[in-house]
């Protein structure tokens, strides 16, 4: 725990860079439960957590990709018991494993991974758990009825928030069945309705995230939700782990994401904040 009086000390003397650096410090350190914040989507907001979540998946060389193929490649350069050091060459698909979709990966002049915001990189997470229907439907869609009921349930969504589709898929990691390609090779997997898109659009909502392969459905030819969604300057986050250990409101959602210049997106440590 604190100890007397430096929570306040906080408050009162970190600047905003000083925030954030903050954020990754109290996260790491097991006694933080408490951060006020001066800046960011909601002015003055206090974040209370008492536990720190893993939401990415290990990647690996054979982590399921939407394209069949393996986006990771290792190679090995130089050993320690030759060099005396151990230095690994990756040869690497950004939207490999949990990773980002920047706006400029479906837009011509959107902004790459490395010109997003930090503001908008520490978020309140709101949590949309259709996992249920997605048992017996793998072509199950994030909709505008769902959305109502969440905001029926939890209230509106929070300012500058993440939302993010539960949908249980990530038990199927180890199989085809993540995939889930048919005879004719279409892929089936839960995503977000591009009409349910639309309507959170009209939200204050920075960042989509899914557990699955894609923000888009799987059998999706058109990608309308990735059209819609990342030219307007927002991001996505897919195979995220872990959200079915969450609650679908009250988190803080911390998005480790890459910062290359000209990057379309790419491999990304999430963490939430509970």
């Amino acid at each position: 725990m604190c100890v007397p009086g430096c929570n306040e000390t906080l408050a009162a003397n970190w600047s905003r860079r000083g925030f954030f650096k903050g954020v990754v410090a109290a996260a790491m350190a097991a006694g933080a439960t408490r951060i006020v914040a001066a800046t960011g989507p909601a002015q003055g907001a206090e974040m209370k957590f008492s536990s720190v979540r893993d939401l990415t998946h290990t990647l690996y060389p054979d982590f399921p990709t939407y394209f069949g193929v393996p986006g990771l490649e290792i190679e090995n350069v130089y050993k320690i018991d030759k060099d005396g050091f151990n230095l690994n060459k990756w040869h690497l698909n950004e939207h490999t494993g949990t990773h980002m979709d920047a706006p400029l990966h479906f837009s011509k002049d959107g902004q790459d991974a490395a010109a997003l915001e930090v503001e908008k990189l520490v978020v309140p997470l709101a949590i949309v758990n259709i996992a249920a229907r997605a048992e017996g439907n793998a072509d199950a869609e994030v909709t505008p009825d769902d959305l109502k009921a969440w905001e029926a349930k939890n209230g509106a969504l929070p300012d500058g928030c993440c939302i993010a589709m539960y949908s249980g898929w990530e038990k199927h990691l180890a199989t085809d069945k993540f995939r889930n390609a048919d005879a004719a090779g279409a892929l089936h997997f839960p995503g977000f309705h591009v009409e349910a898109s639309a309507m959170l659009l009209e939200r204050n909502v920075v960042g989509m995230a899914v557990d699955t392969l894609s923000l888009d459905y799987g059998a999706s030819k058109d990608f309308k939700t990735h059209y819609l969604w990342l030219p307007t300057g927002r991001w996505g986050l897919e195979n995220v782990a872990n959200l079915g250990d969450l609650p679908e409101v009250g988190s803080t959602l911390v998005v480790g994401g890459p910062k290359v210049k000209g990057a379309t997106g790419g491999p990304s440590r999430l963490m939430a904040l509970v």
